[in-house]
């Protein structure tokens, strides 16, 4: 899906890593929570209370659960689950384009 409908946006942006990462929050009519954000350059770390989709729109990174040897690759167009209550690591060597849903 190329856009979204019918939903709110939030102006304000969240703004990680002293700007190396920013999304904005977007909310849908079923209370359904998406961002839409872009990573620079670097590696960051994330913890997360809900299921996380991360659907990589443009450029690659690399990620793993924190405590993992193994990194997973993630190309434009692929999208990676993060489990509910945990850590994970994102690096990438080029500027990413993302959109992140919440579960529940």
């Amino acid at each position: 899906m190329s856009e979204f409908k019918n939903v709110t946006v939030i102006k304000k942006a969240n703004i990680f890593f002293d700007g190396q990462v920013t999304s904005r929050s977007i909310f849908f009519a079923d209370g359904s929570k998406k961002t839409l954000g872009v990573m620079q350059p670097g590696e960051y770390e994330f913890s997360t209370d809900c299921v996380e989709d991360m659907e990589i729109l443009s450029g690659e990174l690399k990620w793993q659960l924190r405590g993992e040897n193994e990194w997973k690759n993630v190309m434009c167009g692929e999208t990676f689950n993060v489990p509910a209550h945990s850590t994970f690591i994102m690096k990438t060597a080029v500027v990413t384009d993302y959109c992140c849903a919440f579960g529940k």
